[in-house]
């Protein structure tokens, strides 16, 4: 059985998206393929009749600082980002995650675009965007705009794109600076594929003494349908000292909001409960550190 008719290689949006409304439907988006491939050769949806290989369009691989301000295109790898040295020192979480996707093989082609464009809100890189409270450029329609991260996501799976007719173009979200720092680290079954039970990022805001959290968003994941921030969990943390005992209640407080439920190939609710937890103390005082330091030295990254 072919798995496609045609393919090609479009070096501009413009050319890409008059191909998908070419084929009305039945052409897909291809980057790294790391996902789409296996889809189809496990039989997961019809095979397509022409694949739309966008990673040789301008600005698709493409690591920019403007500022304080990083743009990403969508087809930058999850290798790209773990070597990039202003990613590492000014948005450490995004290096933890894409650190810890699968083995090189899958790092060195696989794209960060695609993570988001599946839409599964246990995307590692996915959880990392939402604690960096990120944008996505986008063309729906005929229509280039930005909107941010979590709009991207309807439900499992389901994406705010058509992927027969729409583009993920890239990314943007500020660099941590003075006082601020990020953090990420997840649990993960190790047998087989490197599923992840639960990951866990936090950008964090610290005074100028070091001693107070001005500001703090929490990502979770997965705890419901799409990625959430854990804004009960921000709630308890804005303003109070840092100091085990304020952890130990964003604990308490993340225990009462956050209900994963128990998946089949992951955990029970009840074991990943105990994981939100020790995740959630871990990655608190990771980048608590951080940002009164101003160290940031990616820890778990590309481990096997």
């Amino acid at each position: 059985m072919s798995l496609w008719n045609h393919y090609y290689t479009p070096t501009s949006v413009d050319d890409a998206l008059a191909l998908l409304a070419q084929y009305e439907g039945r052409a897909r988006v291809i980057a790294g393929g790391t996902d789409l491939l296996l889809d189809i050769r496990q039989g997961h949806m019809a095979p397509p009749d022409a694949l739309i290989d966008v990673t040789r369009i301008q600005g698709f691989d493409d690591v920019r600082q403007d500022g304080d301000t990083l743009f990403l295109g969508a087809g930058v790898t999850h290798t790209q980002i773990v070597q990039s040295s202003v990613i590492t020192a000014r948005a450490t979480c995004l290096v933890e995650s894409c650190g810890v996707v699968g083995g090189p093989q899958v790092r060195n082609v696989g794209t960060l675009g695609g993570n988001v464009a599946h839409a599964l809100p246990a995307g590692d890189g996915t959880t990392s965007l939402v604690a960096l409270d990120a944008d996505a450029e986008i063309v729906q329609q005929g229509e280039r705009r930005w909107v941010p991260i979590r709009e991207m996501y309807l439900g499992p799976g389901v994406s705010l794109l058509d992927s027969t007719r729409d583009l993920l173009l890239g990314f943007r979200f500020a660099l941590t600076r003075k006082g601020e720092a990020t953090a990420f680290k997840r649990i993960m079954r190790p047998q087989g594929v490197a599923l992840p039970i639960l990951g866990c990022a936090v950008w964090m805001r610290v005074d100028d003494a070091g001693e107070r959290i001005e500001d703090v968003r929490v990502c979770i994941g997965p705890v419901d349908r799409v990625p959430v921030r854990a804004d009960e969990v921000e709630a308890s943390l804005r303003g109070v000292l840092i100091a085990p005992d304020a952890f130990e209640h964003a604990v308490v407080v993340a225990r009462d909001s956050l209900h994963p439920r128990t998946s089949k190939f992951r955990a029970t609710a009840e074991y990943r409960v105990e994981m939100v937890e020790t995740l959630l103390r871990r990655v608190l005082s990771l980048a608590a550190e951080r940002a009164r330091t101003g160290e940031a030295v990616p820890e778990g990254v590309g481990l096997e």
